[in-house]
């Protein structure tokens, strides 16, 4: 009974999503409450979700002080110099600024949060995007992607809780699966720069007087100049063409995250707030301090330095509260059904069906059974229930048939590049909130190429021989 209304609450709220008929912060509270009264947990609901929105809050208050510091920065300048340089890097081609996009959240990940890693990438690159007229989805998908992928470092989450469940060495579970990883990562720039050619193609189409009308050469890879008038600058051709004929509108710099003419620029200070900047991610690499109360520290010293009047310190934190309430609000709501799935003993039942349903024959090849069982369960259910509650179970089947821990435990982080879309993942809703993108038209371009990275990822392993069978 448990385990049919557990998997049938998160394909609910995932069907809810993907067709629009419910918002995400809606369906992560109504669902899990309707299938919870279903579960008879009736007045204990509220303490089941009050018990895991206790321990959301200090995520809560990382992603609102977050996103608030780095909307500072942004509005003082600090990364227009970055994303001048990118798209130096890149040129003008969208096919080359969403491979930019998957190099610059691989070198990003590297400090294994994915919080920092989104907030970042997206403040850099959005506004190219912008710029450009490229789909913010498209972001989304490929930051997403890479970020999952490389989620399997062994600073990062999954990787240190499988060695602590399994008693073995995160090292010893990462350093085989180097090749895997590197396998996997080329799937991802495939995969970007499938999506880049895609962009590239759309913008000819729906921007001829643009891009040019060559698919071939460098046609799209610079835009054109209409006769008289401004220079070869993509910001300055998409200005020019801003309006037209028929009345509707273009993309301009206007009203973009780095509009040059913005009155909240702060030149003089760009050494200050890069050096500002520069101590909270070594601080936070090196994790001394609590990242919500590090970035808490960060935004008042931003806030007084920047903007010592009172009055304007008050209409940057107005400026910023629509993307702080929306990304707030999902993960906070998001404490609604790890609440219901925590506390109706859904995702114990769930957990012990996976278990039951192997058959005694598949044994010897539980490592890759593993593999595959941790692509659903991790995105229905938090990396510690999967690994901690889930992960000693299947080990200890396992060694029945001479299968090593160590095995099950690579196996096991293969499903990371599907686990980080899922809606229990704060980071992928402050993802997808800063980008201005649906989550449910992040999942329906991520989630398909997501399971293949998984499937390579843990294919390419047995193939290099450190996932064995027994």
């Amino acid at each position: 009974m448990l385990v049919a209304l557990g998997f049938l609450m998160v394909a609910t709220f995932m069907v809810l999503i993907m067709t629009k008929r419910m918002t995400p912060m809606l369906a992560l509270i109504i669902v899990p409450t309707v299938f919870g009264l279903f579960a008879g947990a009736g007045l204990g609901l509220g303490d089941m979700v009050m018990d895991a929105v206790k321990s959301m809050s200090g995520t809560a208050a990382l992603l609102m002080f977050a996103i608030m510091y780095f909307g500072i920065m942004i509005d003082v300048g600090l990364f227009d110099k970055l994303v001048a340089a990118i798209l130096k890097l890149v040129g003008n081609d969208p096919a080359k600024v969403v491979i930019g996009t998957a190099l610059l959240t691989a070198v990003i990940s590297l400090d294994g949060d994915g919080s920092t890693t989104f907030i970042v990438v997206t403040a850099a690159l959005l506004p190219v995007y912008q710029r450009l007229g490229m789909s913010p989805v498209v972001l989304t998908c490929v930051a997403g992607l890479t970020n999952g992928t490389l989620n399997v470092v062994p600073w990062g989450g999954p990787t240190a809780r499988a060695a602590a469940a399994l008693g073995v060495e995160a090292t010893d579970i990462f350093v085989p699966m180097l090749p895997s990883l590197g396998v996997a990562l080329v799937v991802v720039g495939i995969f970007a720069w499938q999506l880049g050619l895609s962009e590239r193609r759309r913008l000819h189409r729906e921007m001829p007087e643009v891009w040019g009308t060559e698919l071939g050469g460098g046609a799209l890879n610079r835009p054109k100049t209409p006769a008289g008038g401004p220079g070869s600058s993509p910001v300055a051709v998409l200005e020019a063409v801003a309006t037209k004929g028929d009345g509707s509108e273009r993309p301009t710099m206007d009203g973009t995250a780095l509009d040059p003419n913005r009155e909240t620029l702060r030149p003089k200070l760009f050494i200050f707030n890069l050096v500002l900047t520069v101590a909270i991610m070594v601080l936070l690499i090196i994790d001394v301090v609590p990242l919500s109360y590090l970035f808490m520290v960060g935004t008042g010293i931003a806030l007084v330095v920047n903007f010592p009047k009172v009055s304007d310190q008050m209409k940057m934190i107005t400026a910023h509260s629509s993307e702080i309430i929306a990304v707030v609000s999902m993960v906070l709501a998001a404490a609604v059904l790890t609440g219901v799935l925590s506390g109706t003993g859904m995702v114990d039942a769930m957990s012990a069906w996976l278990v039951d349903i192997i058959p005694d024959s598949m044994g010897p090849y539980l490592a890759v059974l593993t593999g595959l069982i941790s692509v659903p369960a991790t995105f229905f259910m938090s990396n510690d229930a999967f690994y901690f509650g889930v992960l000693p179970v299947l080990t200890e089947a396992g060694a029945h048939f001479g299968i090593d821990a160590v095995d099950m435990a690579r196996a096991s982080i293969t499903g990371q590049p599907v686990h980080m879309q899922s809606p229990l993942v704060p980071a992928i809703l402050l993802l997808v909130s800063m980008a201005k993108v649906d989550l449910g038209d992040h999942h329906k371009k991520v989630l398909w190429r997501a399971l293949v990275v998984s499937l390579v990822m843990l294919a390419s392993g047995v193939l290099f021989g450190v996932i064995h069978m027994g």
